[in-house]
């Protein structure tokens, strides 16, 4: 049987600058309890006029809930927002029921889905970055004191401290775990950097049909559900542009609104990939009441990762789902699409994939400009990768080595620098060092 849950949005009449109406947030809250595959037997918005420093919650709606909790068999309170530790330890005893708010609740589905080593390191590592701050909750036994030598603790430490240490350690392992991962995981951009193939980075909200995009342009088969967190583990795959380039696909994690901080810390390295990809397209879930404050979070978590806002204004909307809206809208949204450079897609059906692979090869295909690149005897890798990148137009040699006469966009010369700084490269028109 599963686990019976009662949802809780809390809504506080001060706060107007919420992206999202109550009843949205609330509907997102219980798609993310049904993602964890509990049974949600009550979901409510609860207005408040301030939080409770002890309790979050008023005396009152603290009653109500609790009649709620035993009139439904709940084991578990969703709060749909932020609790402390005091605060979740008073709702736990006041509604006799295990209480998990949303970051609690994003972290345990990270769990159930992380299918790869490094997401499940990355996702442990935010748990215990989650669960250290809570040890004051989690031990009904802390003014227990216990004597001992070695590792073990000293006279007099608390059951608290030593739980908090044996944290602290597992934490320090697993960084030194994941950072054999992300060395691995480097290398492997390196790779690909010296191979010919662009990178095309898919982000965008949870469930906006990135992988079922994903799926249809590389013919893959990822995980697509209908379905928040369907997606955990990045995956890449080479595709065809209509132009004939191969370019190097990559599936991400989809975003959230208040994504807990400790999972972006832990998925650094995999969001990292998004960083680096040559185009960032920003799939869209267009049948999504809540669109335009999606693709705001959306936005937000680029930022906070530290794509600049040239990148930003430079990225790429793919506008998905439009199989889902009535005739009338379809086309409206088709021809905002196309006024803004943006493309209306149906990842499903396939309608405007085409248009969206040809906007992507426009993309890729900047203006190029000449240049000199000035190579050394020793520089042979050098010299190598830009001709592996089809960059070369002409040699001249030198008493020292060879002068290259690069056609070469700004974007590749920029990698070529960050790759190998000591090679001077000269030329007109362009700013190269950014």
């Amino acid at each position: 049987m599963r686990t019976r849950a009662l949802v809780v949005h809390p809504h506080f009449k001060a706060d107007r600058d919420r992206r999202r109406d109550s009843d949205s947030a609330l509907a997102e809250c219980v798609a993310l309890t049904e993602a964890l595959d509990l049974e949600v037997v009550s979901a409510e918005v609860a207005t408040l006029a301030s939080a409770k420093a002890g309790a979050l919650f008023g005396s009152g709606k603290i009653d109500e809930i609790k009649a709620r909790v035993a009139a439904g068999d709940a084991e578990l309170v969703i709060v749909d927002g932020a609790v402390t530790p005091i605060q979740q330890r008073n709702l736990e005893k006041a509604w006799n029921a295990k209480v998990l708010d949303r970051t609690g609740l994003i972290l345990e589905i990270f769990g159930e889905r992380a299918g790869t080593r490094e997401g499940a390191l990355q996702v442990e590592l935010a748990h215990l970055s989650y669960q250290k701050s809570r040890l004051v909750r989690s031990w009904t036994h802390l003014e227990r004191q216990r004597g001992g030598a070695g590792f073990m603790g000293g006279p007099g430490e608390t059951q608290i401290e030593a739980d908090r240490r044996a944290i602290d350690e597992k934490i320090v392992r697993l960084k030194r775990q994941l950072q054999g991962v992300v060395q691995t995981r480097s290398l492997h951009r390196k790779a690909r950097k010296k191979a010919p193939y662009p990178v095309v980075a898919l982000v965008g909200y949870t469930n906006a049909g990135k992988s079922t995009l994903f799926n249809r342009i590389t013919d893959a088969d990822v995980l697509a559900k209908d379905m928040l967190f369907a997606t955990l583990d990045p995956t890449m795959r080479a595709a065809k542009l209509p132009g004939g380039r191969k370019v190097v696909l990559s599936d991400t994690v989809g975003f959230i609104s208040e994504l807990p901080t400790q999972l972006v810390a832990a998925f650094r390295a995999t969001l990292e990939e998004v960083l680096e990809a040559d185009v960032i397209v920003h799939v869209r879930d267009m049948a999504h009441p809540q669109t335009e404050a999606q693709k705001a979070d959306v936005l937000d978590v680029l930022t906070d990762l530290g794509v600049t806002p040239e990148r930003l204004a430079a990225v790429l909307e793919a506008r998905n789902k439009i199989d889902l809206l009535d005739d009338d809208a379809r086309r409206a949204q088709t021809a905002e699409a196309a006024r803004s450079g943006a493309v209306a897609v149906s990842a499903l059906s396939g309608e405007g994939v085409a248009a969206l692979l040809s906007a992507i090869d426009a993309a890729l295909s900047e203006a190029r400009h000449e240049a000199v690149a000035t190579i050394a005897q020793a520089d042979g890798k050098a010299a190598a990768w830009l001709h592996a990148h089809g960059l070369v137009v002409g040699r001249r040699d030198t008493d020292d080595g060879a002068a290259l006469d690069l056609l070469i966009s700004a974007r590749e010369l920029n990698q070529f620098v960050k790759a190998f700084p000591e090679v001077p490269v000269t030329g007109d028109g362009i700013l190269y060092l950014t």
